[in-house]
């Protein structure tokens, strides 16, 4: 099998003439001509290739707020692409045109074409999105090596999946932020992520941040999923715990798509969430898709001030002075250029 997309996978392990991809934690074991759960990875002749090497099926110009990150280079753009597959079952995947789809003929881009893209584009930084990175792992480490290179920074979106050799290869290629996806309670993720084990995404949010990347949780809110407050509740909690009170918590709306048609997210279950919360001891909680909605803002924690002002993706106003509250003086745990990895971005 040969092609631009095809590339020899980094992480396997051959055993006879089968192959185990060591990529994410559903750790397929193929035969010969087989592909893994996720459909963007093969056994060629006794070896492991990735099917999606520099396919991108997705390329866009984005506020670093629509990952979202809040709390990360807030007001900047990064240059965002996808590809194709997902290792979840998620049956109410906003993403489902490409993220269920087999890997088909996308845009043909290099990590130089996609690096000089985004300093053409005056983007501050690269993330890599809209299906699961994790499956373009090796085209991922190439760019953020490039990118770093070039003074910009790098981000992740992601469901959190991957094993903890992948995270420590994107660590030390320069992934700086990423906003992991936290579905619900370990039955529901098992039941409708198809056979996921959510602890081993808590272990990874908790390795990304000792790590020192950047890490922020969404949870998009579904009715009959996670919806429970004590669901939340105890979400929230292991966030405090495990990552940190300071660790921004966006809970988003959820709109029916693909396989799921219950009715959209009600904003009061949304509150709920961002009451449980503060309650649990998070610094910082937002909604998300409710554009306009006062909680999509940034508030100190300890005096109320209103600090960062949005509106949906666009931050309106930034009243911090120094990184800190203006109002009382508290040290706002939010990263501005000086403060990435020792790099700024472009002129």
């Amino acid at each position: 099998m040969i092609g631009p997309f095809v590339h020899d996978a980094l992480l396997q392990e051959k055993s006879g003439d089968r192959v185990r991809c060591l990529t994410c934690e559903r750790r397929c074991l193929l035969g010969p001509g087989a592909t893994g759960w996720c459909r963007t990875r093969a056994n060629v002749d006794g070896r492991l290739v990735t099917l999606i090497h520099g396919n991108v099926s997705s390329l866009s110009a984005n506020p670093i707020e629509k990952k979202p990150l809040f709390h990360f280079y807030p007001g900047s753009k990064a240059l965002t692409a996808g590809s194709w597959g997902c290792n979840f079952g998620c049956p109410w995947c906003q993403n489902w045109d490409i993220s269920k789809s087999p890997p088909r003929k996308g845009r043909h881009m290099t990590p130089e074409d996609f690096v000089t893209t985004a300093l053409a584009w005056q983007c501050q930084g690269t993330s890599i999105s809209f299906n699961e990175p994790t499956l373009s792992l090796e085209w991922s480490l190439s760019v953020f090596r490039l990118a770093r290179e070039k003074d910009l920074y790098n981000t992740y979106v992601t469901n959190g999946y991957m094993t903890n050799r992948a995270l420590d290869l994107l660590a030390a290629a320069g992934l700086d932020a990423v906003n992991v996806d936290i579905k619900g309670d370990a039955e529901a993720v098992h039941k409708y992520c198809k056979g996921v084990e959510a602890e081993k995404v808590w272990r990874n949010c908790q390795h990304a941040k000792e790590r020192g990347v950047h890490v922020e949780i969404t949870t998009l809110v579904i009715p009959g999923v996670n919806h429970d407050r004590e669901i939340l509740r105890a979400i929230a909690r292991r966030i405090r715990q495990q990552i940190g009170p300071d660790t921004p918590w966006h809970l988003s709306g959820y709109h029916p798509a693909y396989r799921y048609h219950v009715p959209p997210t009600p904003l009061s279950a949304l509150e709920t969430g961002w009451q449980v919360g503060r309650e649990e001891g998070l610094n910082f909680v937002y909604l998300g898709n409710v554009v306009g909605h006062r909680l999509e803002d940034t508030y100190c924690p300890a005096c109320g001030q209103l600090l960062i002002e949005r509106r949906g993706l666009e931050v309106v106003q930034n009243r911090l002075q120094d990184s800190s509250c203006p109002a009382c003086g508290l040290g706002i745990p939010i990263m501005f250029s000086d403060q990435v990895s020792d790099h700024s971005p472009p002129p």
